[in-house]
């Protein structure tokens, strides 16, 4: 298992079009074959830090829900939203392992 980081520079102006963005790829990244496990926007501190993660079972499928993504019809209107409205001023990704897994239980007092 495989897990993406994006990391985005946005528009501390324009935290609502994030949103709305991250909002629409919590339906589709889903139904088109990744794990989502959240997208996650400036609440404290930078105001222009945002990140999205998701897990993908290896690179192959990773290609594989990317070309799903881009045909689905949410996927192709998120992009054109990110794209018309310019809230995205940088986007970085990548792929880690987890390399701590079993991990172990709390130990509860």
């Amino acid at each position: 298992m495989l897990t993406c980081f994006i990391r985005y520079e946005i528009d501390p102006f324009k935290k609502d079009a994030f949103t709305e963005y991250a909002r629409a790829w919590g339906q589709a990244i889903p139904r088109n074959g990744a794990d989502l496990i959240g997208y996650f926007g400036p609440h404290e501190g930078s105001a222009t830090t945002a990140y999205g993660v998701y897990n993908v079972e290896t690179l192959a499928a990773y290609e594989a829900y990317r070309a799903r993504l881009a045909a689905d019809p949410l996927g192709k209107a998120n992009y054109e939203f990110a794209k018309r409205e310019r809230f995205i001023l940088k986007e970085d990704r990548i792929f880690l392992k987890n390399v701590s897994v079993p991990h172990s239980a709390p130990v509860l007092p």
